[in-house]
Parts: C-alpha cells; structure tokens; sequence
C-alpha cells in the first residue's frame, strides 16, 4: 500500500484487481490503513501497482468523531449480525455497530466507509464492514458473495461448494478435502459470476479459519500447502450441518429445493433491490448447473481421507449432471 501527503494531511492509496475489475481504496487514518492493509491481504485481491486505466470501484475509509446522517425517506430493514440497511435502490446505506457504509452507483461504484472510533486489532467489526464495502461493490458488477467454502475435485476439476453459516462444519469439511489433495477455492466465502452459460465459482478469503475447541471463541488461520484454484465451475452443492453423532447422511434435493437453500444463504440477493434481479437469475442458473444436497454431517468426515473418496463417488455418480443455463 503507497503512502502519499495529500493537503499536509497522511493518506494512503492502493489498487487491486479481481476478476477483471479495479478496485480504488483509500484512507485518510494511518492506523487505520495498516488495518486495511493486513485485511485486504487475506483476501483474493491482486495488488496493481501501475494501474493503466482508471478504477471500476472507489472506497474510502474515514474514522470521524460522528457517523454521517442517513435520509430519513430511505426504506429500511434489519439485517443479520444486528445491522439495518437502508436503500432507495440507487443509494445503498448500512449502519453496523459503531460503523456507516455508503454505497452510490454511477459511472463508477463509489462506496464511503465511516467508524465513529478506530477498530481494534482483530475486530470482526473491520472485517465484516470491509467485506460488505466490497462485496457490495462487486455486485454492480456482476459478482455475488455466496457464504460459502470451495473446494475441487482432482480429476474432473468440477467444484464442490460447502455452503451453510457459521459453525456448520464447511472449513472443517473443506479442510479434510484439501489434506486429501484437492485445491481449494476458499473456506468461507465465494465470488459467482456467469461466463458462457456456466456459474463460475472463485474464491474470496484466502486463509482458512478452522476452530480447534467449540469452546473457544478464536480460530486458527492458516493458508494450506495445497494448492489454491483462481476459479472453478461448481457441479455439487453440499447445504451442510452438524448432527453430532458418529455417521453422516446425505440426501439429495430437488432444483427447487436447491434455490430455497440458495436464496437462505444468500439474504442480499433480495436486500440489494438494485442487482437482485441478476443476482436472483445467477442463483437460478446454479440451482440448474449442479446437483444439492442436504448433508447432515457426522464425525465419520474427521476419519483420514474418508470424505475424499465418499464425495468423488457422489460426484461420479451417473444421475450427476451439469446443464447450460442459456
């Protein structure tokens, strides 16, 4: 991340780039730019250091003594983890904690961030706000966030998405795939997109953040010595629970099935007015593309390479298909 004067004032600046698009940040805090530097280096995003054109994506992050005022004729909602976001379509706000988003569409997508005080190291609250700015960003552009742990199959390269909200088992299950040798996509967080009638499936975050006690409240990060795949055509979806006893059960769903899964773990696919409609058409096509499955799961996955070889059975089976989506 550069380091610039701008008005006698310290700022920073940096470019990034993801899947075709150029992303601006900026802030005016230096403490809060080293915070936004180490974040943004967990996640999938490739550093531009000599950009040639100018950003798709600006996002400034402020801490001020007072968050901005949101318009009062906005409709507003609440939203999961505490948060109430508040749009008209065009304009898109979301107040979390101690934290304000802005987003506006325009030529460009230009999303203001405001913490009323410096977040401490380690607090969800950065990353959760950061993840939204962006995310939010990338939606106006064709790229929608899916909770969601990736891995893939070795020898047919078709993607396995572990989908379902935290403390569900997707990086624990995820984690057993990739020490049986498949690469990975993420653990934790997807980017789709559409390209030549097929859902393509790429990662977000790039560490895994597995937890080693139910009891405690912090998790292991580590990035695995497997090898990470940019992105990957999912032909399996795994809507994943824990059932606390020794076997696992896994029964197949319906399409439709499969999109009411989709739409519960994807909320901003009707939140988000402006884009829900692509983002709903993109969900429809994965629900089309690649078999679900409700999988109830059990601690036979923990056993050495088991859940390697029951999956590729899964995925090998002849009632498995993939179809286009045009």
């Amino acid at each position: 991340m550069e380091v610039i004067k701008v008005f006698d004032r310290p700022a920073s600046r940096a470019f990034y780039s993801v899947a075709g698009r150029l992303l601006f940040i900026q802030s005016f805090n230096l403490e809060l730019c080293n915070l936004l530097e180490q974040l943004f280096a967990g996640w999938q995003l490739s550093l531009v250091s000599s950009p040639q054109r100018s950003p798709d994506i600006r996002i400034s992050f402020h801490c001020a003594q007072s968050l901005p005022d949101i318009p009062s004729h906005l409709n507003h909602f609440e939203i999961a983890e505490g948060g109430r976001c508040y749009t008209d379509g065009a304009d898109l706000y979301l107040a979390l904690g101690n934290a304000v988003v802005h987003l506006k569409s325009g030529s460009s997508v230009t999303v203001s961030v405001w913490f009323e005080e410096l977040p401490e190291r380690g607090d969800p609250l950065l990353a959760r706000v950061g993840s939204f700015a962006v995310c939010a960003a990338l939606r106006r552009y064709g790229l929608f966030d899916l909770h969601s742990a990736g891995v893939v199959e070795p020898e047919s390269d078709s993607a396995v998405l572990i989908v379902g909200p935290s403390g569900s088992g997707k990086s624990t299950l995820a984690l057993q795939l990739v020490n049986s040798g498949w690469p990975y996509l993420s653990d934790d967080e997807l980017l789709l997109s559409v390209a030549d009638g097929f859902v393509e499936a790429r990662g977000f975050r790039s560490f895994f953040a597995v937890g080693t006690d139910k009891n405690e409240p912090f998790k292991y990060c580590f990035e695995p010595d497997t090898p990470r795949t940019e992105k990957a055509v999912p032909r399996c979806l795994l809507f994943t629970r824990l059932n606390e006893s020794e076997n696992s059960n896994l029964q197949k769903l319906t399409q439709a099935e499969t999109m009411t899964r989709l739409l519960r773990a994807c909320p901003w696919a009707t939140y988000d007015t402006s884009i829900a409609g692509a983002n709903l058409g993109l969900l429809s096509c994965l629900a089309r593309q690649a078999i679900g499955f409700d999988l109830s799961a059990g601690r036979d996955l923990l056993e050495p390479r088991h859940a390697g070889l029951w999956l590729k059975d899964v995925l090998f089976s002849p009632n498995l298909f993939v179809s286009f989506c045009g």
